[in-house]
């Protein structure tokens, strides 16, 4: 159905031209903008969906955050998203594409906790990211709890409290 290939391979006009197709262009002024703000992609961990004729149909971004914990200790997450489909295209497959995508590629012997703003329903069921560690983090702006999601293979590294944003090491 699709072709993943890493978004360094595609223009990035295309990819800010489908990111306001598929969210709207004032989408920078959202929280997870200001979570990541001043980051660069993981590029190993940032991909594109082309669709049977080879036209980009949908990206997928990854980038360096870190809660900083109240004693001021950051703990760096993977933070995934924006996942962007053409309206036309949504539902097809292709965001899902792209998340398994990202998942895949994360090196198991080394997995950061990947944090997340979206459907609990969507990246819980068939991802594993879940709100159950996220209620005591604070973010850079406005968030419905519920949708900020983490998924880790073990919950106990977590803090209960802390601020989400760019991991400046």
């Amino acid at each position: 159905m699709s072709k993943i290939i890493p978004l360094a391979d595609v223009d990035p006009v295309l990819v800010e031209d489908l990111l306001d197709q598929a969210f709207e262009p004032e989408r920078h002024q959202r929280t997870a903008y200001k979570v990541r703000e001043g980051m660069e992609t993981l590029g190993n961990l940032s991909f594109a969906a082309l669709d049977d004729k080879d036209m980009l149909a949908g990206t997928i971004q990854s980038w360096p955050v870190a809660l900083t914990d109240p004693q001021g200790r950051a703990h760096p997450m993977i933070m995934v998203g924006p996942v962007a489909v053409l309206p036309h295209l949504q539902g097809l497959g292709f965001g899902k594409a792209l998340v398994t995508a990202v998942l895949t590629a994360i090196d198991p012997r080394a997995p950061l906790p990947q944090v997340l703003i979206g459907d609990p329903e969507y990246y819980g069921d068939l991802f594993g990211f879940s709100s159950a560690h996220t209620g005591g983090w604070e973010l850079p702006g406005p968030v419905e709890r519920h949708r900020l999601l983490c998924r880790t293979a073990n919950p106990a590294i977590l803090p209960q409290q802390g601020t989400l944003g760019p991991w400046l090491r």
